[in-house]
C-alpha cells in the first residue's frame, strides 16, 4: 500500500469555509450595528460603524472609487442601502482575497516541505 495523503483539495475547502464564516461574521455585526443605530443614537455605535467602515473605504480609496462614490452619495445619486452594498461587497471581496493569498502561501510552504521529506 501506499503512503497515506490528505484529501487534494482539503487546505481550499479549510480556506473557504473560515473566509466564510468570517465574512458571515463581519456582515452579521454590521447589521446588528446599523440595525442599533436606528433604534439608538449611541456614541459607541457610531464608533463601531466607523470603524467597521474603515477597511472596504480604505481599500475603496486604494483604487481611486471612494471619491466618486461620495460625492455620489452626496448629491443622492446612491442610496444607503446600495453604499452599505458596496462597503460590504468589497468586505467580503478582501476576506476572500486575504484567504486566497494565505491559502496560496500555506499550499507553497505544503508543497515545500513535502518536496524536502522526499
Amino acid at each position: 500500500m501506499g503512503e497515506w495523503r490528505p484529501p487534494r483539495f482539503q487546505l481550499l475547502r479549510i480556506m473557504l469555509a473560515n473566509a466564510l464564516l468570517l465574512s458571515a461574521v463581519y456582515l452579521g455585526i454590521g447589521l446588528a450595528v446599523e440595525i442599533l443605530l436606528l433604534f439608538f443614537k449611541a456614541r459607541w455605535l457610531d464608533l463601531l460603524s466607523l470603524s467597521l467602515d474603515s477597511l472596504p473605504a480604505r481599500m475603496l480609496a486604494i483604487f481611486g472609487w471612494l471619491d466618486p462614490l461620495a460625492a455620489a452619495a452626496a448629491y443622492g445619486r446612491v442610496s444607503g442601502f446600495w453604499l452599505r452594498a458596496i462597503f460590504g461587497v468589497t468586505t467580503v471581496t478582501i476576506i476572500f482575497a486575504l484567504a486566497l493569498i494565505v491559502g496560496l502561501v500555506m499550499a507553497g510552504a505544503s508543497w515545500l516541505m513535502g518536496r524536502r521529506r522526499a
